[in-house]
């Protein structure tokens, strides 16, 4: 393989006309490009400059390499001018994944003040949630996560840097005319007989219903099921059943420090409503591009503000 360095020297000499003056040039001894030059013609296996008594020229082998080295080190000038706008956040691209309530809530604020303060960065976002992402973020095909993790349900951390944001409860929603709405306090256990709505089963979020409702002493009967919050709102609102809703699936109509709204009452159960982490995530070491920390960044302060104002619920 070609030495780089060389290249610099073979046309620095056939641009400068002799050794002596690209010596000057570049602070090196004569000698020293003399020797590099003739490693060159070495590793090339051909002469490459012509000796004169005022200095050199080229051969036609030394021609066409030299042809072939301004194209090669144009191109290294170039990278080394990408890397370093990447590193400054000049360039490049950072793909983002959220799960589908933080992009609802949380990433669209962030992803305005990101690209607000680093309009050349490429921005993309995939939604999915958090079992469907974290292998897409350990195979290199995303930069950054929002994810969410019950205690006893952990994700895999291997590769993985983890930053946590916040916490978000998962609290109940009754439908306005329901017994319960106006209890003084409504725990877990008083819920068994009713027909629930829930997330599929599948998702993380129905089987900490579940596994909840067990540690509760009972089954719950699971009557209908939709991964839109929107309708869960709606079918609790109809009065067919009861749910366990994030937080963060909220809309501000039925945002927990109003405590109620025209259908629907929002109740934290007692003792403590059950709580998933909000947690953002890159990988570990090399794979992390250099926009992934100023995400982060942005992140922390879009959860700052989120944390101070969404009060709680009524109870």
């Amino acid at each position: 393989m070609l030495n780089v360095a060389r290249l610099k020297l073979l046309k620095e000499v056939a641009y400068r006309g002799s050794f002596s003056a690209a010596a000057g040039a570049l602070s090196y001894t004569q000698s020293a490009v003399s020797q590099q030059i003739a490693a060159l013609e070495g590793e090339v296996g051909m002469t490459l400059l012509e000796r004169h008594p005022r200095g050199v020229s080229l051969t036609a082998a030394g021609q066409t390499l030299v042809g072939h080295a301004e194209g090669i080190l144009a191109r290294l000038d170039a990278a080394e001018a990408s890397m370093a706008a990447i590193a400054g956040l000049r360039g490049g691209r950072l793909r983002v994944a959220s799960f589908p309530t933080a992009g609802a809530r949380l990433m669209p604020l962030a992803i305005a003040e990101f690209c607000a303060a680093y309009p050349a960065i490429e921005l993309s976002l995939a939604e999915g949630e958090p079992e469907a992402i974290v292998p897409r973020l350990r195979a290199g095909e995303l930069d950054l996560a929002l994810l969410f993790e019950f205690a006893d349900e952990q994700l895999e951390r291997e590769q993985l840097t983890r930053t946590d944001l916040f916490a978000d409860p998962l609290y109940l929603a009754l439908a306005r005319a329901h017994p319960l709405a106006g209890a003084e306090r409504v725990r877990l256990q008083d819920l068994a007989e009713e027909a629930w709505v829930q997330t599929s089963r599948a998702s993380p979020c129905a089987r900490h219903v579940v596994r909840s409702c067990h540690a509760a002493g009972f089954e719950p009967r699971v009557a209908f099921e939709s991964d839109d919050y929107q309708t869960v709102q709606g079918l609790v609102a109809a009065g067919v059943g009861v749910a366990l809703i994030p937080q963060l699936a909220l809309p501000a109509t039925r945002a927990p420090q109003a405590g109620t709204s025209a259908d629907i009452v929002i109740r934290e159960l007692s003792p403590a409503s059950p709580v998933r982490r909000v947690i953002a995530a890159v990988p570990t070491g090399a794979r992390l591009v250099p926009a992934a920390p100023a995400m982060l960044g942005v992140l922390e302060a879009v959860a700052r503000d989120y944390e101070h104002h969404k009060g709680r619920p009524a109870t």
